[in-house]
């Protein structure tokens, strides 16, 4: 019986939850659930495409017939194989992974990360056991579940362990979805264009991207061979590529390295960076030592616009992003920056100054606090194109949503109706009072080169608003309330014999 992907999730967190009075943190349990949900996936689909050859060629060596698998799983190496194993099992588990990336160079090249199986102070006999029971209790073939439905429920995993892991920078590997979708459909990619995206985390804004032309009736195999992805985090990494392969995606490329180091992408025709249709990515917010010191002499000649300081990375990822970006057609970028890079001045407004006056800029919507996992500022999406529409040269939109959300306990979230809304509002690329103001050129200069939102788009004053000495009168009766208070709690403490 198929599993669909509401069901899906609850005993794959129940499975992952196996770890909970392990010695295994709880902000590293993505490194070792991913990879083994990783594992029964392809173990699953090999025992079912081989009972399909089975059947079709009668009781035969199913190694002489490599053709029918997607995947190559050697001898010894099945998730049944180390199901059977009674004594060191880490060792078989990370010997069963190995042996499959080497079986799969070209696909599965370091799919499974890092994780330390064969540590028996985390992992003893007993606990490993029972994780992989837990995930053997879960069908996972193409028979038990869609690719789709199980994507899903992989996204459900990351996003809880984003959850688990948010005071350990969380959002430096999850963006919200809806964030995502967003971007992409800012950006509106087409059938057969190439994607980048050079912080690619677990690879949800590539996913976004194939999604969005599969949802306007595009056929999204015609972007397999031209997605990209570079994350310098090695599980993370990893990850991603198990992301795009559990969604039915094969021919893509992510790279494991530092982006701003050490491009994995160049183009030998031009010596240069290999160029792409669409970049979009969220980046490590306002990074410290990102790489100054390469990029003095930046073999890349990425700091076209200007050297980014030392201490923020933001416009040190911008420039990369551009460089990376087809000069003829339609390139065009989509990242995510905090708010102070639309506003702070020395080098970092230099660079936006410049970016500004070769007429890059062609959006910015700031949106509301605490919406990424890992951080509660307010971030903005900044909008680039190579080439604008003829309408839409030396101006630039500029889009305050910092009240377009729905306020949570401990995280706020951007519903569909409210991406839709931020969608609807760059595209028409006019006025709206209290929301965008599209700028000119001569508008921003006369604001000395500053995006900052609230220069161009002020907030609606609420009906609400007392005057000026009603206001005056409630602080003054609020101080005083606030001293009798702490005068109270003084003669509490001194009565307990807390305070002397």
């Amino acid at each position: 019986m198929a599993v669909d992907k509401y069901n899906l999730k609850s005993p794959l967190w129940d499975a992952a939850n196996t770890l909970r009075s392990s010695a295994v943190d709880r902000t590293d349990w993505k490194g070792y659930i991913l990879p083994l949900l990783f594992f029964k996936r392809i173990s699953d689909v090999w025992d079912e495409e081989t009972a399909e050859a089975a059947e079709v060629f009668g009781d035969v060596d199913p190694a002489q017939f490599p053709e029918v698998h997607r995947f190559v799983v050697p001898e010894g190496c099945n998730w049944q194989d180390v199901r059977e194993t009674s004594a060191n099992v880490g060792a078989a588990l990370l010997r069963a992974m190995r042996e499959i990336e080497k079986a799969n160079p070209d696909t599965l090249y370091r799919v499974f990360g890092n994780a330390d199986w064969g540590n028996r102070e985390k992992f003893s006999d007993e606990l490993l056991k029972d994780l992989i029971e837990g995930f053997s209790a879960i069908p996972l073939g193409n028979q038990a579940v869609s690719t789709d439905a199980l994507g899903d429920a992989y996204e459900y995993l990351v996003g809880k362990f984003a959850d688990v892991t948010r005071r350990n920078k969380a959002g430096e590997f999850y963006t919200p979805r809806s964030v995502v979708r967003m971007m992409v459909e800012i950006l509106n990619p087409k059938e057969g264009e190439s994607i980048y995206d050079p912080a690619c985390g677990t690879g949800g804004m590539l996913l976004g991207a194939i999604e969005h032309v599969a949802r306007k009736g595009g056929d999204p195999r015609t972007f397999y061979g031209k997605i990209y992805g570079q994350e310098k985090n090695l599980t993370t990494a990893a990850i991603a590529r198990m992301n795009l392969v559990l969604h039915g995606i094969e021919d893509f490329q992510i790279a494991r390295e530092d982006t701003l180091r050490n491009p994995a992408f160049s183009d030998p025709s031009t010596g240069g960076l290999l160029t792409f249709d669409c970049v979009i990515a969220n980046p490590p917010f306002s990074l410290k030592g990102w790489g100054l010191d390469l990029w003095e002499s930046d073999p890349w000649a990425r700091a076209q616009f200007g050297l980014p300081p030392a201490q923020y990375g933001d416009y040190a990822f911008v420039q990369h992003m551009l460089a990376s970006t087809a000069e003829t057609g339609d390139g065009r970028v989509a990242v995510v920056l905090p708010q102070g890079a639309l506003f702070r001045k020395s080098a970092e407004g230099k660079i936006r100054t410049a970016l500004l006056q070769a007429d890059l800029v062609e959006a910015v919507i700031g949106l509301a606090p605490n919406l990424f996992y890992g951080t509660s500022l307010a971030a903005c999406i900044m909008i680039l194109r190579r080439h604008k529409p003829e309408e839409r040269r030396k101006k630039v939109l500029i889009v305050d949503a910092s009240s377009v959300f729905r306020k949570g306990r401990a995280q706020n979230f951007l519903d569909p109706e409210h991406a839709e809304q931020i969608v609807a509002w760059y595209r028409a690329f006019e006025d709206v009072e209290d929301r965008a103001k599209v700028a000119t050129m001569d508008e921003i200069k006369q604001e000395g080169w500053t995006l900052n939102i609230s220069r161009y788009v002020l907030p609606p004053i609420g009906e609400d608003i007392p005057p000026l000495p009603e206001a005056v009168d409630a602080f003054k009766s609020a101080l005083a309330n606030a001293r009798a208070a702490e005068d109270r709690l003084r003669n509490v403490l001194i009565e307990g014999g807390w305070l002397k």
